[in-house]
This record gives C-alpha cells, structure tokens and sequence, in this order.
C-alpha cells in the first residue's frame, strides 16, 4: 500500500480533528491463537509476548505520573487531553492483561517477570522526583509512539501477524497516536526541562532494553526445545538489520533530542483515519454502546 510522505510540521498541539476517546475492546486469546502468532516464528512471537508483559504495569506507571499533575494545569483542552489519556491507558491495561493471562497458560513465567518489573517501577522507578517520572513517562510514549506509527505504516509487520492477534496490536497503536503529545505537552506546561527529557530518554530507552530482552530469554529458556539459532538470527535480523523494524526507527528516536521537538510534528493523524473503522468491528458486543472501565 502506497501512501503519502508524512510531513513534518512547526507545530505544538495535537491536531484538532484527532479525538482522544478510551474504548474497552474485549478482546478474546483461545485456542484459535497459535503459539507463534508472529510469522510462525518463536523468537518473535516471545518478543512480542514479552513487550506485552510490560504494558499493564508499564502503563499504570505513566498513569500514576500523569495524574500527579492534573490539577496543576490551567489549560482546559489539555485537560479533557488528559483525561483521556488515562482512560486509554486503562483500556490497553484490561486487554493486555487478558493476553498476558493466555501466554501464562503456555507455561511462561509470566507471574515471575511481572514481580521483577514490580522491583524495577518501585524500587528504582517511583523514588525518583515527580518529574523525572514524568519525564521518564514521556520518553517511553515517544517510543511506543514510533512503534505504532511503524506497525500502522508497514503492511509488512501487520501480515506477519496472525489475523486473531492482530487486531490488538493495530487498536493499540491507533490510541497511542492519538494521545502521543499528552506526557509531552504535560511535562513541558509543569516546568520540564531539556535535559531532563534527554537524560531520561537516554536511560529509558536502554531499561526498556534490558528488561524486553530478559524477558524474551526467560520465555526462549522456558521454550527451549523449540528454539533454534536460525529462527533467532533470522528475528534479529528482521528487527535490528538493515530497513529492519526496530533499526529504521532510529531517526525518529533521535528527533526527541531536537531541542523544539513536539511529538505532533510529525503529522500521521490519517493513519488513525485508516485503520479507525477496520478496528470498530473488532469491539465485543458488550462493549460497543461504550461500556467502559477507567483508572481515572
């Protein structure tokens, strides 16, 4: 699919027609789902498992920092931004916890990995400044924020996904473009500074390193016999060689260090456009008068 260059933009907000709304999806991991949901291959399917594993308590940890300042901001659009940012934030908890329960019923160690990011966000995480979570919350929605314009943009990397596991993956990458100006747009109206958001970018980045590829070893060891050195190369490859999915993300991390960087500059709000509709029709009945949980 062809689509037309994004263009980068001197702007500072969110796009007006882009709408910041939690939707519950419901969605269901059963016997449908194969084990190597990710182009049949284990490596990267325990990647993406693990990438998983981090997300309920990942974004609760953004929620909490977000929240700490809400009523410190006196813009009413940023607000109601914000607001909705925490209500999604709750919706990818709830779905990503009932993916994590079904990679738990393949006998990973999923209650294991779970305790040791619990010592990571509280031990280390939690004790730091108000703002530095903040600033740490906003350099990790920058990534998650460029890894959804790269699962939305690619056809690739959404093929190689198997058609019951998909859906979850591009709804969550539509919301976090929705809401991926909202840390960024709170930590600069509480006073963040540059050197805060790049120290804490530099070190974010490479904790969520360390903790993804532990946690991808630990799933690898518990699968060994179906583990081969060819399947890993070839992953390793495929992510981090040459056009690879995570190795061309690289001039976008590196744009967080511009020192008029806003997430919205780059301008991919037509990717939500896109995929919006297609997703609507993976709603659970239950859930599409607007039956919602938040942890606002």
């Amino acid at each position: 699919m062809l689509r037309t260059a994004n263009t980068k933009k001197d702007i500072t907000r969110k796009p007006e027609h882009v709408d910041i709304k939690p939707q519950r999806m419901g969605f269901e991991f059963n016997d449908k789902v194969p084990r190597y949901w990710l182009d049949n291959s284990p490596f990267l399917s325990h990647m993406m498992n693990a990438l998983s594993v981090l997300f309920p308590q990942g974004e609760q940890y953004f929620v909490d920092a977000v929240r700490y300042y809400r009523d410190q901001i006196n813009d009413p659009a940023l607000k109601k931004e914000v607001q909705g940012f925490i209500g999604q934030e709750a919706m990818h908890s709830l779905e990503h916890i009932a993916m994590n329960q079904h990679v738990r019923d393949q006998d990973m160690p999923v209650e294991d990995m779970e305790r040791h990011l619990k010592v990571l966000l509280t031990g280390f995480g939690k004790r730091l400044p108000k703002r530095h979570q903040l600033a740490i919350t906003c350099a990790l929605e920058h990534m998650t924020a460029m890894m959804a314009d790269m699962l939305l943009e690619r056809d690739d990397v959404r093929e190689d996904m198997h058609e019951t596991m998909r859906p979850l993956w591009v709804w969550h990458a539509i919301e976090e473009t929705e809401h991926k100006a909202v840390t960024y747009d709170v930590f600069q109206q509480v006073g963040g500074t540059y050197l805060e958001r790049a120290f804490y970018q530099i070190l974010s980045t490479a904790l969520l390193g360390v903790m993804t590829t532990y946690f991808t070893a630990r799933m690898m060891w518990n699968d060994k016999r179906n583990i081969s050195l060819t399947d890993v190369g070839k992953g390793l490859w495929r992510m981090w060689g040459v056009g690879g999915v995570f190795s061309s993300l690289a001039p976008t991390w590196l744009e967080y260090f511009k020192p008029g960087f806003h997430p919205w500059q780059h301008d991919n709000s037509e990717l939500i456009a896109e995929f919006k509709s297609e997703i609507a029709e993976h709603v659970a009945p239950q859930y599409r008068n607007g039956n919602r949980r938040t942890l606002q």
